[in-house]
């Protein structure tokens, strides 16, 4: 937010001093009032007056059509060098004055409450009218300050009650092109014409009448005038010239001037020569700002200082330093036009904010075409549809611009170019969630490395038990009346059978509520599988091929699959699905098994369809019905082989429970990647027991406690929230007003926003109260009762990120291209002319 520095200069001239000088400090909310004075310095004002009859004179001696007329003063035998020592010499005394001790109270001061980098306005009040023609930009203090500039204001104004009749986005302009005799104003009209969000109405050398009826009639935002104009009585009046015949001063348009500016006149451009006159009387009548120039001003220099503000301003900068940059830009100018850049100045009412091109885009204005213009009058209107500079970008190009993105985007996301970027994105939000309470419904007896080395017994193959001591766990477990018991070790072939073994594994294996594991063949992976315990039909078997993603992490579960003919495994079903099936079983919710989803009751478990799922494109393997594994954020319910053999586990704890039986051991290669794995130091993977232990909780979870099923958007979905996002980029940064670092600012906060949702979208398949708990941690609170959000989504954040910047670069590219074509192929080929002044 800029800082305003006001300097009240009253009582006094420069030929007395000024014995109360005043400088007022506002910034965010807080209020500084340094005082101090200014000496008499009478050589000043003789010095200006020379430094004004030497500018009209090089002037007109550069060129001898110049139409700055030399005052009745004898001024002969002059050179730039005579006028360029004068300059310096005002310089000089400008700088003496300010530097005088008894304003150093004030500077000093100043300069300890402000910074460098500070946006400073300052302003100049004073009611007499020499003081507003000096060149106050030549004080020090503005090389010190680059982000600070002047305007001029008189010592009494009032904030003005605006009323408008309508609204619209567009900036209204009335363009007054005035007596244009030896200058060219059609280049000013061009480069209005040149503005987006504007509708300008261009009065060609109106009459009075007209004017003034456009002025009563519509509602305008700026107010601009080129032509000739001239200021009088010292600079105390002005006037300008609308046509070949009439002249106008403010007091004869004041009552026409006074309802614009209630109805939102906000900023009047008077391009033309010699306007602290017309300042000064239009500041009477309250207006917010105006800009003019102090003295003559030639054609060129008047053209190239309105492209340059109009670049500047619509290009974002704030208005003030718009001004400042397009008035420095006219030193180049100076080896023809000396002292060009001291001519623009600003005139504002205090009681005004200073505006930008953003607001008057969204402030108010007339939608409907302007008035129907008689064939007679000079009136033309012109409804403009592109932007100086970056505003040129018309809302068609932004929209097909990313469709274009999309389209690409998609192509590039289904040959699989964003999917191993995707599923690093889908781990890191899942660790974002928060820890969830142990499922109660599961516990885990896991057969340790301490279990394996401690028994030191003899079996035959690889296995990690002998059948014995599985006999007697299983028999153990069975005294306590769980509901199924899942048997995640591979029994492939038994041991060398002991009659005299009271428990037999046999027997055990034959219960009804026993499931048991094994592997079909796969001619890619695993050209032999792994073959059940023969003791054990089909029905109660369950497969435990596990899916990895490229990068070796498991986050899909196989819920059913058919196998192939030579399979030694010829279960349909995954051990998840039929260890929650016969657990639901006793809930009375039997399984509805179709060729695309697996329903319990009201819950479905929709597949992941091939080659259009989420981030699984073309290539990835999507045979069977398989879901997305939403790793809960917890531990499970575990005790040992040795505990359990040995008493010192209460057996109720199985009571009613899903008990899973499985090798956490090291030296058993049964560990797999998970999205946690990496988030652990050092690397670690899961057993597989747990693993196995995640997909049957996810399934319960869903149908007894409702808890959502993590999945993906239809692929159409898919499409309209990449190209939604892709808009949403385009439009904000066709739309931001201000320079390419806010741009590319504003595309960031798309994309950490998208993040966000993303997230919370993702967390959609926690329970309600982490649900809540993980949306208050987002700062998302808000979102979190939105639908989408509880459902539970992975959203395609890589690919809607990827078309947010493109779409972004996209439109910069486009409004770079556009800018001022027309005008730069003007300047080429109209060089400036010396001889057109206004």
């Amino acid at each position: 937010m800029s800082k305003l520095v006001v300097f009240s200069l009253f009582g006094g001239d420069l030929n007395q001093g000024f014995a109360v000088v005043t400088a007022q400090l506002w910034h965010d909310n807080q209020f500084f009032k340094i005082t101090g004075s200014l000496p008499a310095v009478p050589e000043l004002n003789k010095l200006y007056r020379r430094w004004q009859l030497l500018y009209e004179a090089v002037h007109e001696r550069l060129d001898s059509n110049q139409r700055i007329k030399v005052h009745s003063q004898d001024i002969t035998n002059i050179s730039v060098n005579d006028f360029d020592d004068v300059c310096h010499q005002l310089q000089a005394h400008i700088n003496a004055w300010l530097k005088s001790e008894s304003f150093q109270n004030i500077e000093r001061q100043l300069r300890t409450l402000l910074s460098r980098d500070d946006e400073i306005r300052v302003i100049i009040e004073t009611n007499i009218a020499f003081l507003h023609q000096l060149p106050w930009h030549l004080w020090d203090f503005f090389e010190d300050y680059p982000k600070a500039e002047l305007a001029l204001s008189s010592h009494e104004y009032a904030s003005v009650q605006v009323v408008r009749n309508s609204s619209t986005v567009q900036v209204n302009i009335l363009a007054i092109l005035g007596n244009s005799f030896g200058i060219d104003i059609d280049k000013d009209r061009s480069l209005l014409q040149g503005l987006t969000d504007a509708q300008t109405t261009f009065l060609v050398e109106p009459t009075r009448k007209e004017l003034d009826e456009q002025l009563w009639n519509q509602d305008w935002d700026i107010l601009f005038f080129a032509g000739h104009s001239a200021s009088i009585a010292d600079g105390e009046f002005g006037k300008i010239y609308i046509n070949q015949s009439e002249s106008l001063t403010i007091s004869q348009l004041k009552n026409a001037l006074k309802t614009a500016i209630t109805r939102g006149l906000k900023l009047a451009i008077f391009n033309s020569c010699d306007g602290i006159g017309l300042a000064r009387n239009l500041a009477d009548l309250n207006i917010p700002q105006m800009i003019v120039m102090r003295e003559g001003v030639p054609d060129f220099v008047a053209q190239e200082f309105l492209k340059n503000f109009l670049v500047a301003f619509a290009d974002g900068k704030p208005f003030y330093l718009a001004v400042r940059e397009a008035r420095e830009r006219l030193q180049g100018l100076e080896n023809d036009f000396p002292c060009a850049s001291w001519l623009p100045v600003i005139c504002q009412n205090p009681t005004f904010e200073p505006l930008t091109w953003q607001e008057l885009c969204g402030g108010w204005g007339d939608t409907e075409t302007r008035g129907e213009v008689s064939t007679q009058s000079t009136i033309s209107t012109t409804k403009t549809k592109s932007r100086i500079s970056t505003r040129k970008c018309k809302l068609w190009t932004v929209l097909l611009s990313s469709v274009i993105v999309t389209l690409s985007t998609i192509g590039l996301r289904y040959l699989g170019l964003f999917e191993k970027l995707e599923l690093q994105i889908f781990d890191q939000m899942l660790l974002l969630q928060p820890e969830e309470d142990l499922d109660p419904r599961l516990l885990v007896v896991e057969i340790t490395e301490k279990d394996i080395q401690s028994r030191q017994e003899t079996t035959q193959g690889l296995k990690s038990i002998s059948d014995s001591t599985l006999a007697k766990l299983l028999n153990k477990l069975q005294k306590s009346q769980p509901r199924v018991i899942g048997l995640d070790i591979y029994r492939d072939f038994a041991d060398t059978p002991n009659k005299s073994k009271p428990i037999q594994l046999s027997t055990e294996l034959s219960k009804e509520n026993v499931v048991v594991v094994c592997k079909g063949r796969d001619r890619k992976h695993d050209s032999q599988g792994v073959k059940p315990p023969k003791e054990v039909p089909e029905e109660r078997q369950g497969f435990t091929d596990a899916i990895q993603d490229s990068d070796g992490i498991v986050r899909r579960q196989i819920l059913m699959m058919a196998q192939e003919p030579s399979s030694p495994c010829t279960t349909p079903y995954s051990l998840s699905l039929q260890l929650a099936a016969r657990y639901l079983f006793y809930e009375n919710i039997k399984p509805d098994l179709n060729e695309d989803d697996v329903q319990f009751g009201s819950k479905v478990f929709k597949r992941l369809k091939p080659g259009r799922s989420g981030a699984y494109q073309q290539g990835v393997d999507l045979g069977g019905i398989q879901i997305l594994v939403h790793y809960r954020n917890a531990d499970y319910q575990r005790v040992s082989l040795e505990d359990v053999l040995n008493n010192k586990v209460n057996l109720d704890l199985f009571k009613d429970k899903v008990v899973l039986i499985g090798v956490t051991a090291n030296t058993i290669s049964d560990t797999w990647s998970t999205p946690y794995s990496a988030a652990q130091q050092p690397y670690q993977e899961t057993p597989g027991i747990f693993i196995q232990a995640q997909m049957v909780s996810q399934i319960l979870s869903a149908v007894l406690d409702e808890r959502p099923i993590l999945g993906v958007l239809p692929f159409w979905c898919d499409i309209l929230w990449i190209w939604g996002w892709s808009s949403v980029s385009g439009l904000i940064v066709w739309r931001v007003r201000r320079s390419l670092l806010n741009k590319g600012c504003a595309m960031f906060a798309i994309v950490i926003i998208l993040y966000g949702v993303c997230a919370i979208a993702e967390g959609g398949a926690l329970p309600n109260a982490q649900r809540a708990r993980y949306a208050n941690a987002l700062w998302a609170a808000p979102f979190a009762s939105i639908a989408l959000f509880k459902q539970g989504v992975w959203l395609p954040f890589i690919p809607s990120a990827f078309v947010v910047v493109i779409s972004g670069v996209v439109v910069l590219f486009v409004q770079r291209r556009q800018e001022f074509p027309t005008l730069l192929e003007g300047s080429v080929q109209n060089p400036p002319k010396l001889d057109q002044t206004r």
